[in-house]
This record gives structure tokens, C-alpha cells and sequence, in this order.
């Protein structure tokens, strides 16, 4: 499904990353603190936003005062300490992404998370310098399920949208994808199986993990 492109790019949490799971609880930590309890439906709500987006959302939703500055702040610190020590890449995505290289294909990351956040989780496993492209939806006007990120990506590599393959675990990711022009697999995530049947709807390609496609 990949080998006849030019460029693949790839969402971060929940495709590179086994991650998801610590957004869950640091958005319950984060509103603990205002003493507001989560809703069970907020990562529904606020999935593929951008960081500056959901700020927003949540000053909107919950009346928080801080700074959509500082907020994003608050979440970078509480964050880093999970990318360092706790988050994993998923299995077989380090040899994937040798293979691509190794077949002079273009790689990026396209994704709702910060730069910061982005390159220290790349960098803390050792798959940094394998990326030729790292594009956050702060870098775009609007965050996924709109294309914007994954077109961004394209005109940097001067390369047409039906030469790129896709890579995401969400619907509103993989929907941006084929939003963007692009072939789209979504690859299996724990926190996305309630939502698994539309996210094959949505997408070209169905993979539990990516030794499926090595």
C-alpha cells in the first residue's frame, strides 16, 4: 500500500506513539485543579484541535482564565515527563520508517500535538533525523478534520497529494487525509476502538500495527 509512493506522513499520538491514554488523564488532572470534573465526552469533542484550538475550547467551555499562553504551557510540562519515560514508540513503526528512507521516500509528521512535545518524544526514540518534515496544527489556519496540515506538508515537498500515503488513528485525522486528496491507513489504537468501524469507512486501509506492512 505504500511502496508505489513518493511520501508518506504520518499523525503522532495513537499512530507513531502509544499515547493516547495520557491526554485522557491529563485533561482530568488539568480541570482537577479548577475543580471542574471532565465530561465523558471531551476527547470526542476537542479531537484533532490544535493546542491554541482547544485552549481555546476550554476557556469557551469551562471558563478557565488563564492564558491560552500559559495553558498550553501547563499541558507542554505536564506532558514532557510521560514522552521521556512512558510512551512508546508502536511496534514496527522504527523499521517502517527505515524501509521508506531506504527507498528515498519523503517523511513528516503531521500533528495536533506542540513542536516542543513533538521533537522531544522523536528525539527521546531515537527516530528524529528520519523525518524530513515536522508540521503542527499551529503551523496551519485550521486543525484536523480540515486538510490544511496535510497540504502544507505537500506543497513543501512540491509533490501531488495522490503521491502521499497517510497515516492515523482517529476519524477526524483520517478524514483530513482524504479531505487532503491522499490514500489513508488507519492503524489500530486502544483508545480509538469505540470508533474503529467509522474510522474504516473513512479510510483505504485497516492495519492492527505496522509489521503488517514491512
Amino acid at each position: 500500500m505504500w511502496r508505489d509512493k513518493k511520501g508518506a506522513i504520518f499523525d503522532m499520538d495513537g499512530t507513531l506513539m502509544d499515547s493516547m491514554w495520557m491526554w485522557k488523564d491529563i485533561d482530568l488532572e488539568y480541570l482537577g485543579r479548577f475543580g471542574i470534573e471532565m465530561p465523558e465526552n471531551l476527547q470526542r469533542e476537542i479531537e484533532g484541535m490544535s493546542m491554541t484550538e482547544t485552549a481555546v475550547y476550554f476557556r469557551q467551555t469551562f471558563g478557565i482564565t488563564d492564558s491560552v499562553e500559559k495553558m498550553q504551557s501547563d499541558w507542554n510540562e505536564m506532558a514532557i515527563e510521560f514522552y521521556r519515560s512512558r510512551v512508546p514508540l508502536k511496534k514496527g513503526v522504527r523499521e517502517l520508517l527505515r524501509q521508506m528512507k531506504e527507498r528515498g521516500m519523503k517523511i513528516g509528521i503531521a500533528t495536533s500535538n506542540s513542536v516542543e512535545l513533538t521533537r522531544e518524544c522523536l528525539a527521546v526514540n531515537g527516530v528524529e533525523e528520519l523525518f524530513d518534515t515536522v508540521r503542527t496544527a499551529k503551523d496551519v489556519p485550521r486543525g484536523k478534520p480540515s486538510p490544511d496540515i496535510y497540504l502544507s506538508v505537500a506543497r513543501e515537498w512540491n509533490m501531488d497529494p495522490q503521491d502521499i500515503i497517510v497515516f492515523e488513528d482517529i476519524p477526524n485525522g483520517a478524514l483530513a487525509g482524504k479531505r487532503a486528496g491522499m490514500e489513508v491507513t488507519a492503524v489500530e489504537d486502544d483508545y480509538a476502538l469505540p470508533r474503529r468501524e467509522e474510522l474504516i469507512r473513512i479510510s483505504d486501509h485497516y492495519i492492527r500495527d505496522f509489521t503488517e506492512i514491512l
